[in-house]
This record gives C-alpha cells, structure tokens and sequence, in this order.
C-alpha cells in the first residue's frame, strides 16, 4: 500500500538513498522526489565511490541513518551502492529498522569489474575492488528484508567491453543481482542507468518498502537467490 501524504507511518520512516561508481546524492534526486510523492521523507548520501573502500564508508551511511529522526529507515541503492550496504550491515550495530531495495547492484560480484580489474583499465575502478565489486563482501543480515530489482533492457557502456551474459542491464547481469536470503526479486524492462530514469522502477521500490514484496504479473519468470528461475502461473 502506498504511503499517503497525511500517513502517520510515513512520517515515521524515512528512506536513504545512495548513489553508485563514479556517481554522487544528486543522480538519486529524481528517484528521490518520485518517492517523497509517494509519502515517503528522503534523504541522499554521498561517498567517495573511487577515493576509498566500500568499508571505509560504512560508518558516515550509519550515522545518516541514526540522524534520520525517524525510529524506521528504508534504504535504496543502485549499482555499486548496494555493495556499500552489505558492509554497514555487516558492521554497524543498532542501526534503525527498515527494508532495502538494491537496483542493479552485482551481489554476486561484477564480470565488468573482473575484466577491467585484471588489465592496464584497472585504474578505472580506484579502491572499488577492495571488498566490492569483485564479490568478496559479507552475507546478507536474516533480519533485514532485502528486494533486489534487475534490469533487463541490454543498453550500456558494459557492451563495449565484451559480451554480456543475458538477461542483462547492459552493465550488471540478471544474476549477478540475485543473493542468497533476499526477500524478493523483479526483472523490469530498463537499462542500469535508466533505473533511475524510470517511473516503474518507483512504483516497485514502493510496493516493497510497504509491504516487503514486489508486484509481480502473472507469466513474469522470477529468479531466486540460487540464479534458478520459475514462471508464475494463475492458479
């Protein structure tokens, strides 16, 4: 159900939103405000994606989260961001309640990071790989539900740098996004950039920080955290 303005729940939650690689808060701001819409009170976090190691910024994501004011806070992040996730919740105690939704984001590890990591463009990644995107991080919290949305729309930068295994975003593959103990999963008609482009992509994000489950359509094929797929059928 979504959040109404005048929602006394709404004004009891707060979602954080946090941006990927080579990116900062701003290039969540449009999510950001398709959210506040909904109901919901937003606030963007900035990291320095290159500078440091996803760990390192773990702690300054915690303190956003206590500072939120509200006793629940959701958490949305795309691409690389979700990585950073893994780690504030491997590491952070008493951190507020709330649910995540992960876009785009490789749990399984990045076959793009493990390409250009092992060549002359490595230096493209900075202090990305250290505990990140090559796939060596920390396993997902059971008290924290977790909806991971994937991109299914083969256009992006990836391409360029070799074949992609489809279904794909154009950067990050469908199974890449999937992740043992995740709630649920969606594969949605969108590129890894357009997801923050998109207003279905919102519409999702919203239905899980409700109800803790993506809307899904009959004979839509789901994939679970094991990468196995299942078309679901009426009945």
């Amino acid at each position: 159900m979504r959040c109404s303005n005048d929602s006394i729940a709404c004004h009891q939650e707060t979602v954080v939103l946090v941006h990927g690689l080579y990116m900062d808060g701003a290039c969540m701001a449009l999510l950001a405000r398709r959210l506040s819409r909904q109901g919901h009170r937003t606030r963007l976090f900035t990291y320095p994606s290159l500078r440091q190691p996803l760990a390192a910024s773990a702690p300054a994501l915690a303190a956003r989260m206590r500072s939120a004011g509200t006793p629940i806070v959701h958490l949305v992040a795309h691409s690389m961001g979700g990585l950073l996730l893994r780690h504030l919740l491997a590491g952070a105690p008493a951190l507020p309640p709330g649910r995540v939704v992960t876009l785009g984001t490789p749990h399984q590890g990045s076959w793009l990071a493990r390409k250009l990591g092992a060549g002359r463009l490595r230096f493209m990644l900075g202090r990305s790989l250290e505990r990140g995107l090559l796939g060596d991080l920390p396993p997902w919290p059971a008290d924290r539900e977790l909806g991971s949305i994937a991109g299914i729309l083969n256009i992006g930068l990836g391409r360029l740098f070799g074949p992609i295994l489809a279904p794909a975003d154009g950067t990050v593959t469908v199974v890449e996004t999937c992740l043992a103990g995740m709630s649920d999963h969606i594969c949605l008609p969108v590129s890894h950039i357009g997801m923050l482009l998109s207003p279905r992509v919102v519409e999702q994000v919203g239905a899980f920080l409700a109800t803790g489950r993506f809307v899904h359509a009959l004979g839509e094929t789901r994939v679970y955290g094991d990468g196995s797929e299942n078309t679901r059928r009426s009945g």
